[in-house]
């Protein structure tokens, strides 16, 4: 479905050029971490994808049931966590955990909304593919293919 080609040349420290069809971006680590900063480190991405498909999921809701929104906000964080510090989560997901791995998503939503509009709108916002991607604990094929240098 989505084909992404992601090529890190090792000489040229962490700087990541990202290709999804005719689009290109650049992913690096920070300084402190030994990169140059060119660009969203892969957390950043990560997050990135979430609030992009949170604010387009949205977007269709809004524009479909004509809703008086005029600006869509979503902010996002993640960072590892106690297990004990994770007020949200359920027993089943920190069992066995030394860590947690903890995303927030905050929606800001401007308009004049019903509290039922609002939500409907805070459900729809769980119904994004990337959400549910992140939910479904998806499986992730490996190979590596060593390819002769093209120096």
């Amino acid at each position: 479905m989505n084909d992404v080609k992601v090529s890190l040349k090792p000489a040229e420290g962490f700087r990541t050029v990202i290709t999804a069809g005719r689009h290109t971006i650049i992913a690096d680590e920070p300084e402190s971490l030994g990169g140059h900063d060119a660009g969203m480190d892969p957390y950043e991405l990560l997050l990135s994808s979430l609030g992009a498909c949170t604010a387009m999921t949205l977007k269709m809701y809004v524009d479909r049931k004509k809703l008086p929104v005029t600006n869509i906000e979503v902010h996002l964080n993640f960072e590892k966590i106690r297990p004990e510090d994770c007020e949200g989560c359920s027993p089943e997901e920190i069992a066995g955990k030394s860590e947690i791995h903890y995303i927030s998503r905050i929606i800001y939503v401007e308009g004049e909304l019903s509290p039922e509009q609002e939500e409907r709108l805070k459900y729809i916002a769980s119904r994004c593919p990337v959400h549910l991607t992140l939910h479904s604990n998806p499986h992730v094929e490996d190979a590596l293919i060593v390819r002769a240098s093209s120096q």
